[in-house]
């Protein structure tokens, strides 16, 4: 499956806009910048087309809204959010691209987009890291847990992130919002998403705690350094805010129990023969850096992340279907909403045996 995100491509026909018009805009906004440009299409992402854009030079990145926001759903594809919080956390020490400039005029190109730094490194797209010897597993996956507990100790207030999102409620929000989105993309009835729907809400844990939250942290959105296990830039920040650090670990922690093949998974794979670390091992090193005794509800987080995976596909599915996807697989990747929502409904059953 990963073959299919790896490298660039010529520019989607749906995705295509006037280079020239892109080159006179950034001549006159970004520091050094010269043409003549040329762009290509990244492969990966399923939801905001992303490029490269080679100038004189120097190699960027644009990464934009797949349409005019007028096509789109309510909150959603929000570059305008992703270009705040990334030069935000740039300043206050996290590993991220560095931004260059913010274009919300969709008459440029026909859609919002900004521009970021090109950073040269490892995109790591199979979480069982083939070809890496246990120790270099080990590093790495430990490298990911480390930066996201730094992400969740940033002072967001000192950040300048007070207002990014709403302190508190985090989940009772989230849960609302993507079954929300569910329903204005549901293309087929999922039976699982029906209860898992009805359950989240009436489940959400107590007495949560806010931090900026990145909303989908996982090894394939983490630039590696080309040959040391350390994290250079993390990408797509689409999902942030400020919510439920333990709703955002919980998700990186769904590589544990995700067959490979479904979805970015390891699960039933010989864990200590990779050098991978056990889940609970992972779930204590993110504790002690972030100074917690243990998580409670796990079966909770786990029950609704792969329900917001699966609202998520879904819409992956509905701008396949309408022909804004911005990838190829976007049909294959829609149709993993349902194996997932199954899933998901499984470990909200195991809460409701555990009362936990």
């Amino acid at each position: 499956m990963s073959g299919h995100f790896v490298g660039t491509m010529p520019v989607q026909q749906r995705h295509r806009f006037d280079p020239g018009v892109l080159e006179r805009y950034l001549c006159d906004r970004v520091e050094g910048f010269s043409g003549p440009l040329s762009v290509e299409q990244f492969r990966g992402g399923q939801s905001n087309p992303t490029y490269l854009v080679h100038a004189q030079g120097a190699r960027y990145v644009l990464r934009a809204k797949p349409g005019p926001a007028a096509k789109l759903l309510p909150s959603a594809h929000a570059v305008e959010r992703e270009f705040r919080v990334i030069a935000a956390l740039g300043k206050a020490g996290i590993p991220v691209p560095r931004t260059l400039c913010l274009c919300e005029d969709e008459s440029v190109i026909g859609r919002a987009f900004y521009v970021m730094e090109y950073v040269e490194g490892r995109v790591l797209w199979e979480p069982s890291l083939p070809g890496m010897t246990p120790l270099g597993r080990a590093a790495i996956y430990d490298e990911a847990n480390r930066v996201m507990a730094m992400l969740h100790q940033v002072d967001f207030r000192g950040a300048g992130l007070a207002d990014f999102g709403r302190p508190g409620n985090y989940m009772a929000r989230q849960v609302g919002r993507w079954s929300r989105q569910y329903r204005a993309s549901e293309t087929e009835k999922i039976d699982a998403m029906d209860r898992l729907i009805a359950w989240l809400p009436e489940n959400v844990p107590p007495g949560e705690s806010s931090a900026v939250v990145h909303g989908d942290y996982r090894l394939d959105n983490l630039i590696f350094h080309p040959r040391e296990p350390r994290v250079l830039a993390i990408l797509d920040w689409e999902l942030s805010t400020l919510g439920d650090p333990l709703a955002d670990f919980s998700y990186l922690c769904l590589a544990w129990h995700i067959p490979p093949g479904q979805f970015r998974g390891v699960a039933g794979l010989d864990l200590h023969a990779l050098g991978i670390p056990a889940e609970t091992q992972y779930i204590a090193s993110y504790c002690e850096r972030t100074g917690r005794d243990a998580i409670a509800h796990w079966n909770f987080y786990l029950a609704y992340n792969l329900f917001r995976i699966a609202a998520i596909l879904q819409g992956v599915m509905k701008r396949a279907l309408e022909g804004l996807a911005s990838s190829e697989q976007a049909v294959d990747a829609g149709r993993r909403a349902k194996p997932l929502a199954e899933l998901g409904w499984g470990y909200a059953e195991k809460a409701i045996g555990s009362g936990q």
